[in-house]
């Protein structure tokens, strides 16, 4: 990616500090099973229409959203961290079956969650996505960005639906950028990040089953892996709050497969999709977000201008003095982002 990645990359060596510090029962085993939600309790009917845990309103059909409860295999997974309530982020490694890509997927769930009267029902899922190189790590599992205390708390206001944080790793190497993409010829970075992390997360969690429960965020390079890959499937995914993204895939892998390469531009993505019609089964909402003191402000509101139309909705939330930074983006996040798209999509709804 461009200067402005590697500009993230370095304003993020702080981060790396937490990274290795871990916390007391790091490397222990950690389960996410939930309350059970009992055996006479069909999946396609756990849920029943009834107001989100927050004030968030849901998009669901009036029959109701449909839960899908884990379907297996369980995974592994070991605790990385633990935050102040308790909850804790745990790491577990993806064999993509579809992909064929092997790497790590951290994630976290909210205390929601846990709590018996939503045993029934799915939850949110957002997949995080860091900027720089993101590999080994995914720099979002960390505690000192505070991606997850913040959920928790905007949650808790009202502000945020309750999602389940799914962090896999970017790229499979620290050598090149990927696109988030299948570039001929290397590892098929695009089916594990719309497929088999997405089936990793329905194997182990209660999700829905429909696209209003499944949305991407990230900053800079995530961004744009983000943001491409709603636009490239918007029946799987409805929302993105995409950070300092760049809007053009501009791997020098993609030398030679033009035609490749703008089957994956969210340019060109977005114009496809926009002269579509609008609706609730069509629409898809990306959130930008951008500090002021960094570059890319005027590309961001030409995209805006550009391909904001039929199902293609946008919001641009300006960070005052914010720059090209992980922690600028969760400050915008709560500044509007998270609500916005939270408004747009479904919620965990507790049993009557």
């Amino acid at each position: 990616m461009n200067q402005r990645t590697r500009t993230l990359a370095a304003a993020l060596a702080l981060a790396s500090v937490a990274l290795v510090t871990g916390c007391s029962d790091e490397g222990e085993p950690v389960s996410f099973d939930g309350p059970s939600a009992g055996p006479s309790v069909p999946a396609s009917e756990a849920s029943r229409p009834a107001p989100a845990p927050t004030s968030a309103r849901t998009s669901a059909p009036p029959s109701g959203p449909r839960t899908v409860l884990p379907t297996g295999p369980k995974a592994r997974f070991t605790t990385q961290n633990t935050l102040d309530d308790g909850t804790k982020i745990g790491m577990a490694t993806l064999q993509g079956e579809k992909s064929g890509f092997t790497g790590k997927v951290w994630v976290w769930a909210p205390k929601q969650y846990f709590d018996p009267k939503y045993a029934n029902s799915g939850f949110p899922v957002l997949i995080a996505l860091p900027g720089g190189n993101g590999y080994p790590n995914n720099y979002w599992m960390g505690t000192d960005l505070k991606l997850q205390s913040s959920i928790s708390k905007w949650a808790d206001a009202g502000k945020s639906l309750p999602f389940i944080v799914v962090m896999p790793v970017l790229n499979p190497d620290d050598r090149f950028y990927y696109d988030g993409s299948d570039i001929p010829g290397q590892p098929k970075m695009g089916t594990w990040m719309t497929e088999d992390v997405p089936d990793f997360v329905r194997a182990n969690f209660r999700t829905f089953a429909s696209r209003d429960g499944w949305a991407f965020m990230g900053s800079s390079s995530g961004g744009f892996v983000g943001l491409k890959s709603v636009l490239r499937h918007p029946e799987k995914f409805k929302a993105v709050i995409a950070s300092g993204p760049d809007t053009e895939p501009d791997s020098p892998l993609w030398s030679g497969h033009e035609q490749e390469r703008q089957a994956n531009n969210p340019e060109r993505l977005a114009q496809l999709y926009g002269a579509k019609p609008a609706g609730p089964a069509n629409d898809v909402y990306l959130a930008f977000q951008i500090g002021t003191r960094e570059s890319g402000l005027k590309n961001l509101k030409a995209f805006i201008h550009t391909y904001t139309k039929g199902p293609v909705k946008t919001r641009l939330q300006v960070i005052p003095d914010g720059g090209h930074n992980a922690r600028t983006y969760v400050r915008g996040m709560g500044d509007g982002s998270i609500q916005w798209i939270s408004e747009h999509m479904q919620g965990p709804v507790p049993a009557p």
